[in-house]
């Protein structure tokens, strides 16, 4: 990173702070007092795929977690950190994981090279691709087989989403909660609703039986 980059990043911020206090004066006085998005967003943390200005959300409306894949892992203290706050707390009614065609991580699950330290994480998707490897394997091209990776992963997330305690708690209590699935396109800009959205753990078997 230059040091012309780096200084430009904070005049960057500069002009966003007068673009937003000429449209409201008080708008960052407003956002201090408190936040109470209606949605959590799991999405992978590739820089092409920011929340916010995919769904033309402002601040303080969107509660976001990153990861390499956008992965829901039972064992990932920061995802479920991320979770238990938005859910509880927060009181989101809605969970979106949001996956993306291209991307890389799913991309070395579907390989047999070593990465480093990321093989570890990557691990993980490679499960999902052996729950359906006779349909990805079926898929003669390449890119058509990358693509339906890319949506499994995000429906596979989706469950394991709604198999956490965190969900199965607040459903429990009959707390609104609807989760989904969606995979962005970097080509086009357009999201892909996958139509997996679960409202309570006894849709579960039947929205696995549509989707697979």
């Amino acid at each position: 990173m230059s040091k012309d980059f780096y200084k430009s990043l904070i005049e960057k911020n500069k002009e966003w702070v007068k673009s937003k206090l000429d449209l409201d004066p008080e708008f960052f006085q407003k956002l201090s007092k408190g936040q109470s998005p209606p949605l959590l967003w799991i999405g992978c943390a590739d820089s092409r795929v920011p929340a916010n200005e995919i769904i033309g959300a402002q601040p303080g409306e969107v509660f976001v977690h990153r990861n390499i894949a956008n992965m829901v892992l039972h064992t990932d203290m920061n995802m479920l950190s991320v979770l238990d706050y938005a859910v509880n707390v927060l009181k989101v009614q809605h969970v979106i994981v949001c996956g993306h065609y291209g991307c890389g991580g799913v991309k070395a699950a579907m390989g047999n090279q070593s990465i480093g330290l990321i093989d570890n994480w990557v691990r993980h998707i490679k499960d999902v691709y052996r729950l359906h490897k006779k349909e990805l394997d079926a898929i003669k091209d390449e890119t058509k087989r990358f693509d339906q990776f890319v949506e499994f992963n995000v429906k596979e997330q989706v469950f394991d989403l709604a198999k956490t305690s965190i969900v199965q708690n607040a459903w429990s209590k009959g707390q609104k909660l609807d989760l989904h699935g969606w995979v962005y396109g970097l080509s086009t800009g357009i999201v892909n609703d996958l139509g997996v959205t679960i409202q309570n753990d006894s849709q579960l078997e039947t929205v696995y039986q549509l989707n697979f």
